[in-house]
C-alpha cells in the first residue's frame, strides 16, 4: 500500500468493512459508504463505525435465538 494512494471505505451485505483504492473498480458485493481519504483516515472511520465484528446474519440469528 502506497502512502499516496487514496482509499474509500466499502461495506458488504453482512455489514463488514474494507478499505479499497478509489481508482480500482469496487468488487461485486461491496458498496462505498461515502468515506474517502488516506489509509489512516479510512481505517479510523472503520474503527469508529464497525464496533461489532460479527457478520449481520450471525447477529440476527443470535438475537432471534434470545427472543
Amino acid at each position: 500500500m502506497d502512502e499516496n494512494t487514496r482509499y474509500q471505505v466499502l461495506r458488504n451485505d453482512e455489514e463488514q468493512y474494507s478499505l479499497w483504492p478509489v481508482d480500482i473498480e469496487v468488487p461485486a458485493g461491496w458498496q462505498p459508504v461515502g468515506k474517502e481519504g488516506t489509509e489512516a483516515e479510512c481505517s479510523a472511520h472503520v474503527d469508529e463505525v464497525w464496533t461489532d465484528m460479527r457478520p449481520k446474519s450471525l447477529r440476527e440469528r443470535m438475537e432471534n435465538a434470545g427472543a
